[in-house]
């Protein structure tokens, strides 16, 4: 059993056999836009943080490959202990050498090194050491406009001989390029740049422009525009800064994968992390009220998960934890799947109200608002889930949970007998009402349940089976 969704490695002949998500598509359509612009651009694919941006273009990189493309994958992320990007670029660039653009390459990285040494601050030092002695403080004070002089005039020597070589550099980075495959660009991938430290992502942004700005590179930045912008604004110290303006001197093109079908990427979830195994398994199912737990987890899955437009990532997170409290249920123990994984999902997403729950410190009607809100939904669709019933589910159980005078009595009867309830539910409810579930349920054998048998579940303080 998984308790962790690990990166898919992509098959080498066809990159996207294992993808779940539909994506090749829109590979297709990025790599005809590279191939007919290939006099060089930056194409930004924007998308937030975990929807599997970087998946993504690692499966891209061996379809580019396939197609005859030269590829470089660079994770920015991992590079960022540097203090000049610049090397790290050219480091990657150094993988596409062959015996017959080594002698280019070699040319290339000459041009660099003059744009990679600070020359400046040395010259300042040395003069500096020239100028100021200790022992001749009236000898510096006297040079000082001397000093002044030689300096400036080797910071315009050293500003026109990085001119020149920045446009010497271009040339021979273009030539390089275009040595091995004349007819492709190279296809330059940058991920995780929104992950590296502020001033490393505008370096690399920065030296991307004025360096590698040539025909046959093009650059696609796999970013989060959002979070990039942020750095943007710490570095320049406001935010005051139109950091999409900015990032427009870099970015030609941008482009966002359009987001996957949530109900099939739950569907590849719970098959990855095995609920069948347990959910599913004959010792289960044999127990009339245990066979629709499967059913009643995934269409609890697809209706929080589809209203919250919550992150591939946080579907994953949701789903390995669900497993893993999994395995501290016995194979024939009442679960309530589908209250389970709204708690599941409220400590991952709302961690401020599951520690409320956790603690009681809501009233039940409270309780109810909350739950009200997060369940709420325009359509009448009983057949599909019911939510009145596991909105019940859980104002009961944690009341079971409270201790007198905080407990009351959720069911009464009317001067009829008919059952009536003091708890007002914001839920659409299409047949019974909320008064009519919780008579349902304290007719069960499970009525006396408390909600801390799932919460001390959920929270992993109780002994744990891996199945």
């Amino acid at each position: 059993m998984k308790i962790k969704h690990h990166e898919i490695i992509p098959n080498e002949e066809q990159p996207f056999a294992f993808c779940k998500l539909g994506r090749e598509p829109y590979a297709k359509v990025l790599t005809e836009i590279v191939n007919t612009y290939a006099d060089g651009f930056v194409l930004a694919i924007n998308n937030e943080w975990g929807t599997g941006k970087s998946t993504f273009v690692k499966m891209w990189q061996h379809q580019l490959k396939n197609e005859g493309f030269q590829t470089i994958y660079f994770n920015a992320w991992e590079n960022d202990f540097d203090n000049n990007p610049l090397v790290a670029l050219m480091s990657e660039l150094d993988t596409l050498t062959t015996s017959k653009n080594k002698k280019t390459f070699k040319s290339v990285v000459e041009k660099g090194a003059v744009l990679v040494k600070n020359v400046a601050p040395a010259i300042l030092k040395a003069l500096a050491n020239k100028y100021i002695d200790s022992k001749v403080i009236s000898e510096a004070i006297e040079n000082t406009t001397k000093a002044s002089t030689e300096i400036l005039e080797e910071e315009i020597k050293e500003y026109a001989s990085k001119k020149k070589t920045i446009i010497e550099f271009r040339k021979e980075l273009e030539k390089f390029v275009k040595q091995e495959n004349s007819s492709k660009p190279l296809i330059f991938i940058v991920d995780e740049l929104d992950r590296c430290r502020p001033n490393y992502s505008v370096e690399v942004l920065e030296q991307i422009k004025h360096f590698f700005s040539v025909s046959g590179i093009v650059f696609v930045l796999s970013i989060d525009k959002k979070h990039l912008g942020a750095a943007v604004k710490g570095v320049y110290g406001s935010e005051q800064i139109d950091s999409d303006e900015y990032l427009r001197r870099f970015i030609d093109l941008e482009y966002s994968i359009p987001k996957p079908s949530t109900k099939d990427f739950i569907k590849y979830l719970f098959e990855y992390y095995s609920f069948k195994d347990f959910l599913s398994s004959q010792e289960r199912i044999q127990y009339n009220e245990l066979s629709e737990d499967a059913k009643n987890f995934i269409l609890m899955a697809e209706f929080l998960l589809t209203k919250s437009n919550s992150t591939l990532r946080q579907q994953e997170r949701l789903f390995a934890l669900s497993r893993l409290v999994l395995c501290s249920f016995k194979i024939n123990d009442y679960i309530f799947t589908h209250l389970l994984f709204i708690l599941v999902y409220i400590k991952i997403m709302q961690e401020d109200l599951f520690k409320k729950i956790v603690n009681q410190e809501l009233s039940i009607q409270e309780l109810s608002n909350v739950i009200s809100d997060l369940l709420h939904t325009e359509t009448k669709d009983s057949n599909r889930i019911n939510l009145g019933f596991v909105e019940a589910l859980l104002l009961w159980f944690y009341n079971n949970n409270r201790e007198y005078p905080n407990k009351i009595n959720l069911l009464e009867r009317d001067e009829e007998g008919k059952p009536i309830t003091s708890i007002q539910s914001k839920l659409i409810i299409e047949y019974e009402n909320l008064a009519d579930y919780f008579q349902r349920i304290d007719r069960k054998q499970y009525s006396y349940w408390k909600l801390d048998l799932l919460l001390k579940k959920i929270n992993l303080t109780e002994p744990i089976k891996i199945q």
